[in-house]
Protein backbone atom coordinates (compact mmCIF):
# COMPACT_ATOMS: atom_id res chain seq x y z
CA UNK A 1 0.00 0.00 0.00
CA UNK A 2 2.13 3.42 -1.23
CA UNK A 3 1.81 6.15 1.15
CA UNK A 4 0.30 9.39 1.82
CA UNK A 5 3.22 11.04 3.39
CA UNK A 6 5.42 13.17 0.54
CA UNK A 7 8.85 14.07 1.08
CA UNK A 8 9.14 18.02 0.07
CA UNK A 9 10.49 19.08 -3.13
CA UNK A 10 13.56 20.98 -3.69
CA UNK A 11 11.25 23.95 -5.14
CA UNK A 12 9.47 24.16 -1.78
CA UNK A 13 12.14 24.56 0.76
CA UNK A 14 13.44 27.56 2.40
CA UNK A 15 17.10 28.18 1.10
CA UNK A 16 19.78 26.65 2.93
CA UNK A 17 21.48 28.99 6.09
CA UNK A 18 25.13 27.97 5.43
CA UNK A 19 27.26 27.75 8.46
CA UNK A 20 30.81 26.77 8.67
CA UNK A 21 32.28 23.94 10.61
CA UNK A 22 34.79 26.14 12.11
CA UNK A 23 31.82 28.86 13.56
CA UNK A 24 30.45 25.77 15.52
CA UNK A 25 33.86 24.82 16.65
CA UNK A 26 34.35 28.88 17.93
CA UNK A 27 31.03 28.88 19.83
CA UNK A 28 32.10 25.54 21.67
CA UNK A 29 35.21 26.11 22.54
CA UNK A 30 36.72 25.83 25.86
CA UNK A 31 32.84 24.89 27.02
CA UNK A 32 31.65 22.32 28.16
CA UNK A 33 32.20 18.58 26.63
CA UNK A 34 30.07 16.87 24.73
CA UNK A 35 29.77 13.10 26.30
CA UNK A 36 27.75 10.43 23.67
CA UNK A 37 26.77 7.53 25.55
CA UNK A 38 26.04 5.75 22.29
CA UNK A 39 24.00 2.52 21.83
CA UNK A 40 26.01 0.83 19.86
CA UNK A 41 29.33 1.72 18.12
CA UNK A 42 28.08 2.82 15.07
CA UNK A 43 27.21 6.63 16.02
CA UNK A 44 31.41 6.87 15.58
CA UNK A 45 30.89 7.22 11.61
CA UNK A 46 30.39 11.01 11.43
CA UNK A 47 33.74 11.89 13.28
CA UNK A 48 37.22 11.83 13.30
CA UNK A 49 40.21 11.72 15.93
CA UNK A 50 37.30 11.75 18.97
CA UNK A 51 38.23 9.23 21.72
CA UNK A 52 36.26 5.98 22.42
CA UNK A 53 35.22 4.04 26.01
CA UNK A 54 34.12 1.10 26.25
CA UNK A 55 34.61 1.26 29.70
CA UNK A 56 33.24 3.87 32.11
CA UNK A 57 35.49 3.48 35.50
CA UNK A 58 35.80 7.30 36.94
CA UNK A 59 39.45 6.71 35.71
CA UNK A 60 39.14 6.06 31.86
CA UNK A 61 36.21 8.79 31.99
CA UNK A 62 38.79 11.40 33.12
CA UNK A 63 41.47 9.75 30.62
CA UNK A 64 38.57 10.55 27.67
CA UNK A 65 38.22 14.42 29.50
CA UNK A 66 41.66 15.06 29.68
CA UNK A 67 42.02 14.37 25.79
CA UNK A 68 41.61 17.53 23.54
CA UNK A 69 38.61 17.08 21.80
CA UNK A 70 34.93 18.79 21.68
CA UNK A 71 33.42 15.40 22.64
CA UNK A 72 34.34 11.82 23.17
CA UNK A 73 31.67 8.77 23.12
CA UNK A 74 30.89 5.90 25.79
CA UNK A 75 30.49 2.79 24.13
CA UNK A 76 27.15 1.43 26.25
CA UNK A 77 25.87 -0.82 23.92
CA UNK A 78 22.47 -0.87 25.40
CA UNK A 79 20.42 -1.65 22.73
CA UNK A 80 21.61 -5.17 23.19
CA UNK A 81 20.32 -5.33 26.86
CA UNK A 82 16.72 -5.63 28.35
CA UNK A 83 15.20 -2.68 29.58
CA UNK A 84 16.06 -2.79 33.28
CA UNK A 85 19.67 -3.82 32.77
CA UNK A 86 19.83 -0.57 30.08
CA UNK A 87 18.26 1.77 32.47
CA UNK A 88 20.81 0.54 35.13
CA UNK A 89 24.20 1.46 33.00
CA UNK A 90 23.03 4.68 31.95
CA UNK A 91 23.22 5.35 35.50
CA UNK A 92 26.81 3.88 36.84
CA UNK A 93 27.71 5.76 33.73
CA UNK A 94 26.35 9.39 34.35
CA UNK A 95 27.04 8.83 37.91
CA UNK A 96 31.08 7.94 37.38
CA UNK A 97 30.65 11.16 35.02
CA UNK A 98 30.34 13.30 37.25
CA UNK A 99 32.91 12.12 39.45
CA UNK A 100 35.01 12.45 36.85
CA UNK A 101 34.30 16.13 35.25
CA UNK A 102 34.33 17.33 39.27
CA UNK A 103 38.16 15.56 39.30
CA UNK A 104 38.89 17.17 36.10
CA UNK A 105 37.49 20.73 36.37
CA UNK A 106 35.08 20.19 33.27
CA UNK A 107 32.05 20.22 32.36
CA UNK A 108 29.72 18.44 30.12
CA UNK A 109 26.62 17.65 28.38
CA UNK A 110 24.68 14.90 27.58
CA UNK A 111 23.88 13.29 23.95
CA UNK A 112 22.04 9.76 24.11
CA UNK A 113 23.14 8.62 20.92
CA UNK A 114 19.94 6.33 19.44
CA UNK A 115 19.69 4.66 16.06
CA UNK A 116 19.18 6.69 12.85
CA UNK A 117 16.00 4.37 11.52
CA UNK A 118 14.91 4.90 15.79
CA UNK A 119 15.49 1.76 17.15
CA UNK A 120 16.26 1.45 20.75
CA UNK A 121 14.96 2.21 24.28
CA UNK A 122 13.55 5.55 23.74
CA UNK A 123 12.28 7.15 26.00
CA UNK A 124 13.85 4.60 28.79
CA UNK A 125 16.90 6.09 28.50
CA UNK A 126 16.18 9.49 28.24
CA UNK A 127 14.23 9.54 31.20
CA UNK A 128 16.96 7.48 33.29
CA UNK A 129 19.44 10.66 32.61
CA UNK A 130 16.74 13.51 33.35
CA UNK A 131 16.43 11.59 36.61
CA UNK A 132 19.87 11.80 37.13
CA UNK A 133 21.10 14.88 35.43
CA UNK A 134 17.59 17.37 35.65
CA UNK A 135 17.22 18.86 32.54
CA UNK A 136 14.83 21.82 30.94
CA UNK A 137 14.14 19.99 27.86
CA UNK A 138 15.08 16.59 25.98
CA UNK A 139 16.38 17.46 22.17
CA UNK A 140 15.11 14.88 19.40
CA UNK A 141 17.64 14.83 16.44
CA UNK A 142 17.72 11.18 14.68
CA UNK A 143 19.35 12.69 11.48
CA UNK A 144 22.06 10.68 9.51
CA UNK A 145 22.62 12.77 6.63
CA UNK A 146 24.90 10.98 4.69
CA UNK A 147 22.92 7.87 4.44
CA UNK A 148 19.99 9.32 3.53
CA UNK A 149 18.01 9.51 6.71
CA UNK A 150 16.71 12.70 6.95
CA UNK A 151 13.74 15.02 8.93
CA UNK A 152 11.66 17.82 7.02
CA UNK A 153 8.26 18.20 8.21
CA UNK A 154 8.99 16.69 11.84
CA UNK A 155 8.51 13.54 9.42
CA UNK A 156 11.64 11.13 9.47
CA UNK A 157 12.36 9.61 6.13
CA UNK A 158 14.96 7.22 5.03
CA UNK A 159 16.43 7.60 1.27
CA UNK A 160 15.96 4.14 -0.81
CA UNK A 161 16.49 3.23 -4.33
CA UNK A 162 12.89 3.90 -5.21
CA UNK A 163 12.67 7.30 -3.56
CA UNK A 164 12.11 8.77 -0.24
CA UNK A 165 10.70 6.26 1.77
CA UNK A 166 8.23 7.37 5.70
CA UNK A 167 11.26 5.16 8.07
CA UNK A 168 8.10 3.29 9.57
CA UNK A 169 7.56 1.81 6.58
CA UNK A 170 10.91 0.49 5.89
CA UNK A 171 12.30 -2.61 7.30
CA UNK A 172 13.75 -1.48 10.33
CA UNK A 173 10.18 -0.18 11.91
CA UNK A 174 9.46 -3.86 11.70
CA UNK A 175 12.32 -4.57 14.47
CA UNK A 176 10.96 -7.59 16.62
CA UNK A 177 12.26 -5.54 20.19
CA UNK A 178 12.02 -1.66 18.85
CA UNK A 179 9.39 -1.49 16.30
CA UNK A 180 6.74 1.12 15.77
CA UNK A 181 4.29 2.58 13.34
CA UNK A 182 5.07 6.49 13.04
CA UNK A 183 7.26 8.52 11.16
CA UNK A 184 6.44 11.94 12.37
CA UNK A 185 8.32 12.61 14.91
CA UNK A 186 5.88 13.88 17.50
CA UNK A 187 3.60 11.35 16.87
CA UNK A 188 6.56 8.65 17.68
CA UNK A 189 7.37 10.44 20.78
CA UNK A 190 3.62 9.83 21.98
CA UNK A 191 3.94 5.87 20.34
CA UNK A 192 6.71 5.46 22.19
CA UNK A 193 5.76 7.12 25.73
CA UNK A 194 2.51 5.12 25.30
CA UNK A 195 0.47 8.73 25.68
CA UNK A 196 2.32 10.20 28.82
CA UNK A 197 3.55 12.75 26.22
CA UNK A 198 0.67 13.33 23.27
CA UNK A 199 1.61 14.82 20.35
CA UNK A 200 0.52 18.21 20.46
CA UNK A 201 2.78 18.82 23.11
CA UNK A 202 6.01 18.57 21.27
CA UNK A 203 8.03 21.42 19.85
CA UNK A 204 8.46 21.56 16.32
CA UNK A 205 11.86 22.96 15.02
CA UNK A 206 11.46 22.86 11.16
CA UNK A 207 13.09 24.19 8.60
CA UNK A 208 11.70 27.41 8.22
CA UNK A 209 12.93 27.86 11.99
CA UNK A 210 16.46 27.03 11.43
CA UNK A 211 17.14 28.27 7.56
CA UNK A 212 14.76 31.54 7.15
CA UNK A 213 14.85 32.67 11.44
CA UNK A 214 18.36 31.41 12.56
CA UNK A 215 20.44 30.91 15.35
CA UNK A 216 19.13 33.17 17.40
CA UNK A 217 15.60 32.60 17.42
CA UNK A 218 16.50 28.37 17.55
CA UNK A 219 18.10 29.52 20.62
CA UNK A 220 15.19 30.97 22.00
CA UNK A 221 12.67 28.03 20.82
CA UNK A 222 15.28 25.66 23.34
CA UNK A 223 15.34 28.22 25.90
CA UNK A 224 11.41 27.74 26.24
CA UNK A 225 11.58 24.02 27.09
CA UNK A 226 10.88 23.36 30.59
CA UNK A 227 10.16 20.34 32.47
CA UNK A 228 11.63 18.14 30.18
CA UNK A 229 9.83 18.87 27.29
CA UNK A 230 10.58 17.14 24.38
CA UNK A 231 11.40 18.98 21.17
CA UNK A 232 12.09 17.42 17.33
CA UNK A 233 14.16 18.92 14.46
CA UNK A 234 14.22 18.70 10.66
CA UNK A 235 17.72 18.58 8.98
CA UNK A 236 18.28 17.81 5.68
CA UNK A 237 22.29 18.93 5.07
CA UNK A 238 24.91 19.71 8.00
CA UNK A 239 23.92 23.36 7.18
CA UNK A 240 20.63 22.74 9.58
CA UNK A 241 22.67 20.87 12.25
CA UNK A 242 24.54 22.93 12.62
CA UNK A 243 22.45 26.09 12.97
CA UNK A 244 21.04 23.84 15.85
CA UNK A 245 24.53 23.07 17.14
CA UNK A 246 24.67 27.48 17.28
CA UNK A 247 21.54 27.53 19.20
CA UNK A 248 22.14 24.78 21.79
CA UNK A 249 25.49 26.30 22.32
CA UNK A 250 23.54 29.81 23.10
CA UNK A 251 21.13 28.13 25.13
CA UNK A 252 23.03 26.44 27.56
CA UNK A 253 25.20 29.22 27.76
CA UNK A 254 22.61 31.38 28.82
CA UNK A 255 21.42 28.52 31.31
CA UNK A 256 19.27 25.92 29.53
CA UNK A 257 19.30 22.23 30.64
CA UNK A 258 19.38 19.98 27.14
CA UNK A 259 19.60 16.64 26.97
CA UNK A 260 19.98 15.38 23.07
CA UNK A 261 18.88 11.98 22.11
CA UNK A 262 21.03 11.91 18.25
CA UNK A 263 21.62 10.03 15.69
CA UNK A 264 25.42 10.34 13.98
CA UNK A 265 25.31 13.66 12.42
CA UNK A 266 24.07 15.91 14.97
CA UNK A 267 27.48 14.90 16.76
CA UNK A 268 29.76 16.00 14.03
CA UNK A 269 27.81 19.41 13.43
CA UNK A 270 27.84 20.27 18.08
CA UNK A 271 31.40 19.04 17.88
CA UNK A 272 32.39 21.46 15.40
CA UNK A 273 33.53 18.94 12.77
CA UNK A 274 33.15 18.93 8.97
CA UNK A 275 32.04 16.18 6.81
CA UNK A 276 35.47 14.25 6.55
CA UNK A 277 37.03 12.68 3.20
CA UNK A 278 37.31 8.52 3.92
CA UNK A 279 40.69 7.38 4.78
CA UNK A 280 42.83 6.26 2.85
CA UNK A 281 45.25 3.47 2.16
CA UNK A 282 48.15 5.68 3.02
CA UNK A 283 46.77 6.83 5.91
CA UNK A 284 45.67 3.13 6.85
CA UNK A 285 49.00 2.23 7.11
CA UNK A 286 49.94 4.92 9.96
CA UNK A 287 47.85 3.25 12.70
CA UNK A 288 49.49 0.83 15.43
CA UNK A 289 51.28 2.84 18.10
CA UNK A 290 49.84 2.10 21.34
CA UNK A 291 49.04 4.19 23.99
CA UNK A 292 52.18 3.23 25.82
CA UNK A 293 54.36 0.38 25.99
CA UNK A 294 52.10 -1.31 28.45
CA UNK A 295 49.48 -1.47 25.89
CA UNK A 296 51.96 -3.01 23.40
CA UNK A 297 50.16 -6.13 21.66
CA UNK A 298 52.79 -8.72 22.11
CA UNK A 299 53.28 -8.16 25.92
CA UNK A 300 49.75 -7.95 26.48
CA UNK A 301 47.42 -10.54 28.49
CA UNK A 302 47.16 -13.17 25.91
CA UNK A 303 48.29 -14.10 22.55
CA UNK A 304 52.28 -12.74 23.11
CA UNK A 305 53.49 -15.69 20.73
CA UNK A 306 50.63 -15.73 18.35
CA UNK A 307 51.43 -15.09 14.47
CA UNK A 308 50.78 -11.70 12.19
CA UNK A 309 48.11 -12.30 8.79
CA UNK A 310 48.73 -10.82 6.65
CA UNK A 311 44.72 -11.11 5.72
CA UNK A 312 41.81 -9.63 7.86
CA UNK A 313 38.66 -11.14 9.98
CA UNK A 314 35.03 -10.10 8.96
CA UNK A 315 32.53 -11.20 11.61
CA UNK A 316 28.96 -10.42 10.37
CA UNK A 317 26.35 -10.82 12.78
CA UNK A 318 23.45 -8.47 11.41
CA UNK A 319 20.51 -10.00 9.72
CA UNK A 320 18.96 -7.44 8.21
CA UNK A 321 18.35 -7.52 4.32
CA UNK A 322 20.95 -5.13 3.27
CA UNK A 323 23.63 -6.95 5.25
CA UNK A 324 22.97 -10.24 3.41
CA UNK A 325 23.25 -8.63 0.13
CA UNK A 326 26.55 -6.32 1.34
CA UNK A 327 27.87 -10.24 1.71
CA UNK A 328 26.91 -11.27 -1.22
CA UNK A 329 28.76 -8.32 -3.39
CA UNK A 330 32.11 -8.91 -1.15
CA UNK A 331 31.49 -12.94 -2.02
CA UNK A 332 31.60 -11.96 -5.58
CA UNK A 333 34.87 -10.17 -5.44
CA UNK A 334 36.72 -13.65 -4.11
CA UNK A 335 39.64 -14.04 -2.10
CA UNK A 336 37.55 -14.98 0.85
CA UNK A 337 37.64 -18.09 3.18
CA UNK A 338 34.06 -18.30 4.62
CA UNK A 339 32.79 -20.03 8.42
CA UNK A 340 29.37 -20.49 9.67
CA UNK A 341 28.30 -20.26 12.88
CA UNK A 342 25.59 -22.31 13.40
CA UNK A 343 22.10 -21.02 15.61
CA UNK A 344 20.88 -24.01 16.70
CA UNK A 345 23.68 -25.50 17.41
CA UNK A 346 24.86 -22.42 19.15
CA UNK A 347 21.66 -22.30 21.59
CA UNK A 348 22.14 -26.12 22.07
CA UNK A 349 24.11 -25.84 25.51
CA UNK A 350 24.85 -29.22 24.58
CA UNK A 351 26.62 -28.56 21.18
CA UNK A 352 27.82 -24.84 21.64
CA UNK A 353 31.34 -24.94 23.67
CA UNK A 354 32.35 -27.62 21.12
CA UNK A 355 30.86 -25.68 17.91
CA UNK A 356 32.66 -22.70 18.64
CA UNK A 357 36.05 -23.91 19.44
CA UNK A 358 35.71 -25.94 15.94
CA UNK A 359 35.30 -22.89 13.90
CA UNK A 360 37.67 -20.85 15.69
CA UNK A 361 40.38 -22.77 14.85
CA UNK A 362 39.36 -23.34 11.14
CA UNK A 363 39.12 -19.49 11.19
CA UNK A 364 42.34 -18.96 12.43
CA UNK A 365 43.84 -21.42 10.38
CA UNK A 366 42.10 -19.92 7.21
CA UNK A 367 43.84 -16.77 7.87
CA UNK A 368 47.01 -17.43 6.67
CA UNK A 369 45.42 -18.13 3.11
CA UNK A 370 42.59 -15.32 2.34
CA UNK A 371 40.45 -12.87 4.53
CA UNK A 372 38.20 -14.62 6.69
CA UNK A 373 34.39 -14.20 6.92
CA UNK A 374 32.84 -15.71 9.77
CA UNK A 375 29.20 -15.45 9.70
CA UNK A 376 25.81 -16.40 11.82
CA UNK A 377 23.16 -18.35 10.02
CA UNK A 378 21.20 -15.89 7.42
CA UNK A 379 17.81 -16.95 8.59
CA UNK A 380 16.92 -14.85 11.55
CA UNK A 381 15.91 -17.06 14.82
CA UNK A 382 13.16 -15.31 16.87
CA UNK A 383 11.85 -15.79 20.07
CA UNK A 384 7.98 -16.28 21.05
CA UNK A 385 8.26 -11.93 22.25
CA UNK A 386 10.22 -8.66 22.09
CA UNK A 387 12.10 -9.71 25.09
CA UNK A 388 12.89 -13.67 24.17
CA UNK A 389 13.89 -12.24 20.92
CA UNK A 390 16.78 -10.18 22.69
CA UNK A 391 17.75 -12.84 24.75
CA UNK A 392 18.47 -14.82 21.62
CA UNK A 393 19.97 -11.92 19.89
CA UNK A 394 22.41 -11.62 22.60
CA UNK A 395 22.82 -15.31 22.96
CA UNK A 396 23.91 -15.65 19.24
CA UNK A 397 26.05 -12.45 19.53
CA UNK A 398 27.86 -13.94 22.99
CA UNK A 399 29.10 -16.72 20.64
CA UNK A 400 29.84 -14.65 17.83
CA UNK A 401 32.38 -12.73 20.40
CA UNK A 402 33.52 -15.57 21.82
CA UNK A 403 34.60 -17.34 18.38
CA UNK A 404 36.61 -13.85 17.97
CA UNK A 405 38.38 -14.00 20.80
CA UNK A 406 39.23 -17.69 20.54
CA UNK A 407 40.54 -16.41 16.82
CA UNK A 408 42.49 -13.41 17.70
CA UNK A 409 44.23 -15.28 20.82
CA UNK A 410 45.23 -17.21 17.86
CA UNK A 411 46.32 -14.88 15.43
CA UNK A 412 46.78 -11.11 14.60
CA UNK A 413 44.56 -10.11 11.95
CA UNK A 414 45.45 -7.61 9.81
CA UNK A 415 42.34 -5.53 10.59
CA UNK A 416 38.56 -6.25 12.45
CA UNK A 417 35.26 -5.89 10.72
CA UNK A 418 32.38 -6.17 12.79
CA UNK A 419 29.00 -6.40 10.75
CA UNK A 420 25.95 -4.99 12.55
CA UNK A 421 25.66 -2.68 15.51
CA UNK A 422 25.36 -5.38 18.86
CA UNK A 423 27.88 -6.93 16.83
CA UNK A 424 30.95 -4.44 16.35
CA UNK A 425 29.97 -3.53 20.35
CA UNK A 426 30.30 -6.84 21.87
CA UNK A 427 33.05 -7.56 19.66
CA UNK A 428 35.13 -4.19 20.46
CA UNK A 429 34.48 -4.41 24.44
CA UNK A 430 34.59 -8.40 25.21
CA UNK A 431 36.39 -9.71 21.11
CA UNK A 432 39.20 -7.39 21.15
CA UNK A 433 39.13 -6.12 24.36
CA UNK A 434 39.40 -2.51 23.37
CA UNK A 435 38.99 -0.26 26.73
CA UNK A 436 40.16 3.15 25.18
CA UNK A 437 40.66 3.84 21.59
CA UNK A 438 39.78 6.50 18.82
CA UNK A 439 37.39 7.27 15.57
CA UNK A 440 39.87 8.06 13.56
CA UNK A 441 37.50 8.44 10.63
CA UNK A 442 35.72 6.34 7.98
CA UNK A 443 36.68 4.19 5.57
CA UNK A 444 33.20 5.14 3.07
CA UNK A 445 32.03 8.57 2.77
CA UNK A 446 30.05 9.49 6.36
CA UNK A 447 29.72 5.59 6.72
CA UNK A 448 31.59 2.68 8.13
CA UNK A 449 33.93 3.71 11.76
CA UNK A 450 37.35 2.72 11.78
CA UNK A 451 38.95 2.44 15.32
CA UNK A 452 42.09 2.53 16.37
CA UNK A 453 42.58 0.80 19.58
CA UNK A 454 45.19 3.01 22.12
CA UNK A 455 45.42 -0.03 24.94
CA UNK A 456 45.01 -3.78 25.24
CA UNK A 457 46.12 -6.63 23.52
CA UNK A 458 45.17 -5.67 20.25
CA UNK A 459 46.67 -2.23 20.07
CA UNK A 460 46.53 -0.69 16.29
CA UNK A 461 44.78 -3.65 14.49
CA UNK A 462 42.32 -1.49 12.47
CA UNK A 463 38.51 -1.88 13.92
CA UNK A 464 36.15 -1.55 11.46
CA UNK A 465 32.78 -0.54 13.19
CA UNK A 466 30.10 -1.46 10.43
CA UNK A 467 26.25 -1.31 10.90
CA UNK A 468 23.85 -3.40 9.59
CA UNK A 469 21.77 -1.03 7.82
CA UNK A 470 24.21 1.43 6.17
CA UNK A 471 25.87 1.69 2.92
CA UNK A 472 24.58 0.44 -1.18
CA UNK A 473 25.25 -3.23 -2.19
CA UNK A 474 28.70 -2.46 -2.77
CA UNK A 475 29.58 -1.08 0.57
CA UNK A 476 31.06 -3.81 2.53
CA UNK A 477 32.99 -4.97 -0.66
CA UNK A 478 34.36 -1.60 -1.27
CA UNK A 479 35.24 -0.98 2.31
CA UNK A 480 37.45 -4.49 2.25
CA UNK A 481 39.22 -3.73 -0.84
CA UNK A 482 40.11 -0.67 0.68
CA UNK A 483 41.59 -2.46 3.71
CA UNK A 484 43.46 -5.11 1.34
CA UNK A 485 45.03 -2.33 -0.74
CA UNK A 486 46.97 -1.03 2.46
Amino acid sequence: MPHTLRFPEAAELPPVREVAAAEVAAAVAGGRRLVVLDDDPTGTQTVADVPVLTAWTVEDLRWALRQDSAAFFVLTNTRSLAPDAAAARNREIVRALAQASEAEGVGYVLASRGDSTLRGHFPLETDVLAQEVPVDGVVLVPAYIEAGRLTAGSVHWMRTAQGMLPVAESEFAKDATFGYTHSALPEWIEEKTGGRIPAGDVLRITLDDLRLRGPEHVASLLASLKDGRPAVADALRDDDLRVLALASAAAEEAGARLLYRVGPSFVRARAGQAAHAPLTAEQLRSFGRPEDPAGAVDTATRGADRRASSHGLIAVGSHVGLTTRQLDRLRERGGLVEFELDVPALLDEKRRAAHIAEVAGACATALDTGEVVLRTTRSLVTGTDADDSLAIARSVSAALVETVRAITAERRPAFVVAKGGITSSDIATEGLEIRHAWARGTLLPGIVSLWEPVSGPNVGIPYIVFAGNVGDEDALADAVALLRSR
